[in-house]
C-alpha cells in the first residue's frame, strides 16, 4: 500500500480485515465519484455505508454498488432505512430490496426509533444466517441517554445473537452517543465499555478528523473506524500511519522523540 519504505511505521493490517477497519459513508456520491473514491481508497476502505434512507432516492443505484464491490468494497445500507421499514411491519421487503440489490451485509440500528432489544437481538440472529450483520448501539437524539452497563449490556447481547461487529453511535455530525455534546470522546463510556468488550468487535463512528485522532493516539493505528467522509479516507490512513502532524510522534522510537516540539 505504501510507495516507498520508510521505517518507524505501525504496522497495518491488510484486507480483508477484522481490525484496522474503516467504514465511509456515502450521502449522496454519483457513480463517477464513486469511481474515483474506489480508485484513490480501496485499499483503505473496507465498507461503504448508504447513508440513512439515501439509496431509496439514488439514480443509478445497482451501478454505484457495482463498482464498490468490483473495488472489494462491501456495501450496506443505513441502519435508518431498516427502522423506517420495521416500523412500517415491512421487514421481508426490506430483505428483498437488499436481495435485489445483491448485498451481503446489512445494519441494525435502533436510534430513531424504540425497538424491544430482545426483538432487535431477534432480527439480528435472524439476518446472521444469510448476510453479516454490523448492529448499531446508541440514540441519535442528543437528549436519551443510556448508562454504560446498558451499552456493555446491549453491545454483548448483539454479539451473542449474531453481530459481527457493534458499532458505537456518533451520528454524522459526530455530538451524540460516546461523544459529547462538544464532539469531545465520553471517555468514561467508552472505558467502561472496553473493560468488558473486546475492541476488535467495535467499530467507532469518528467522524471529524479531532475524533480519529483521539482513538488512534489511545487504542492504535489498527483502531476500527467508521463514518468517515468519503474525501478523509486518504488522510485517516497517514493519521494511522503518522504521517500527519497529530500522530507524528505516536510511533516514532523514544530516540526520535526529542525532536518534539514543546
Amino acid at each position: 500500500m505504501l510507495n516507498i519504505d520508510l521505517p518507524f511505521l505501525p504496522e497495518r493490517s491488510l484486507k480483508p480485515r477484522q481490525t484496522g477497519i474503516a467504514m465511509v459513508m456515502d450521502k449522496s456520491l454519483s457513480v463517477r465519484e464513486a469511481e474515483d473514491l474506489v480508485s484513490v481508497g480501496n485499499d483503505y476502505i473496507d465498507y461503504v455505508k448508504l447513508g440513512f434512507g439515501t439509496s431509496m432516492v439514488t439514480h443509478d443505484l445497482q451501478k454505484k454498488i457495482k463498482v464498490y464491490k468490483e473495488g472489494g468494497i462491501k456495501v450496506y445500507l443505513g441502519g435508518t432505512l431498516f427502522e423506517a421499514f420495521f416500523i412500517r411491519d415491512r421487514f421481508d421487503d426490506y430483505r428483498k430490496f437488499m436481495d435485489q440489490l445483491g448485498l451481503d451485509t446489512v445494519e441494525i440500528s435502533d436510534g430513531s426509533m424504540s425497538i424491544d432489544h430482545d426483538v432487535k437481538c431477534e432480527h439480528i440472529n435472524i439476518l446472521s444466517k444469510q448476510y453479516t450483520v454490523l448492529s448499531e448501539v446508541g440514540s441519535k437524539e442528543s437528549g436519551i441517554l443510556i448508562s454504560p452497563n446498558k451499552w456493555i449490556e446491549m453491545m454483548q447481547k448483539e454479539l451473542q445473537a449474531g453481530s459481527f461487529k457493534v458499532i458505537g453511535e456518533a451520528r454524522e455530525s459526530g455530538n451524540v452517543g460516546i461523544y459529547r455534546p462538544t464532539g469531545k470522546a465520553h471517555v468514561a463510556l467508552i472505558n467502561k465499555i472496553l473493560s468488558k468488550v473486546d475492541i476488535q468487535k467495535i467499530i467507532w463512528e469518528a467522524p471529524l478528523k479531532s475524533q480519529q485522532v483521539w482513538f488512534i493516539k489511545h487504542f492504535g493505528a489498527n483502531v476500527n473506524l467508521g463514518n468517515i467522509p468519503p474525501s478523509e479516507i486518504i488522510p485517516l490512513e497517514t493519521l494511522r500511519l503518522g504521517l500527519r502532524g497529530d500522530t507524528f510522534f505516536q510511533f516514532l522510537p523514544e530516540k526520535l522523540k526529542k525532536y518534539q516540539q514543546v
